[in-house]
């Protein structure tokens, strides 16, 4: 599986989960989502999966930087359940709201392994980008921790990356209190 194409062709997502991308570049990302069938952009209106994912595709031709920083605003911008405290039941909820935001068929998972009080593993089989999969990690790791400045995500390059058309990519998260 590769990046950047859909896993079913009728997979839709929500609007507000789109949104990330203006939070995310502001109006430069107006042009592109235009481009892509995917504007005026309606936070309650379901968008097909692969016009988002072409939209990526193009961006990541700019910069990795850009992918990054869309995946970092998805945190800010979901919705979390009230459970929800710190960064280990964070980072556990993401799959739950990465499918609350899709519909209409498979669309792969987000899967968090707690390792230690302070560190854990994110396998993410999705077709999304990996850099905006960092991003999504990452910024709900800051979101949720006491000290945000400590928190750490880095690919682990031991294990398969959909970069080199793996089917997930794996992510080590550290942080401190």
């Amino acid at each position: 599986m590769s990046e950047y194409l859909a896993f079913e062709p009728q997979v839709e997502v929500l609007g507000a989960a789109i949104m990330s991308v203006s939070a995310g570049l502001g109006d430069r990302a107006i042009p592109i989502l235009e481009k892509h069938n995917l504007y005026p952009l309606h936070r309650d209106q379901w968008y097909k999966q692969q016009d988002w994912l072409d939209a990526f595709k193009e961006l990541s031709r700019r910069s990795m930087l850009d992918l990054l920083a869309i995946g970092m605003k998805i945190p800010d911008e979901a919705a979390w359940p009230p459970d929800v405290n710190d960064v280990h039941s964070a980072l556990a909820s993401v799959d739950i709201a990465y499918h609350m935001n899709h519909r209409n068929g498979e669309i792969g998972h987000y899967e968090y392994h707690k390792i230690g009080e302070y560190n854990g593993i994110m396998v993410c089989n999705n077709p999304y980008p990996s850099d905006f999969d960092q991003g999504i990690v990452y910024g709900t790791a800051r979101k949720f921790c006491s000290n945000p400045a400590s928190v750490r995500v880095m690919l682990d390059n031991k294990e398969p990356s959909r970069k080199q058309g793996a089917e997930s990519c794996t992510y080590t998260i550290r942080w401190s209190e």
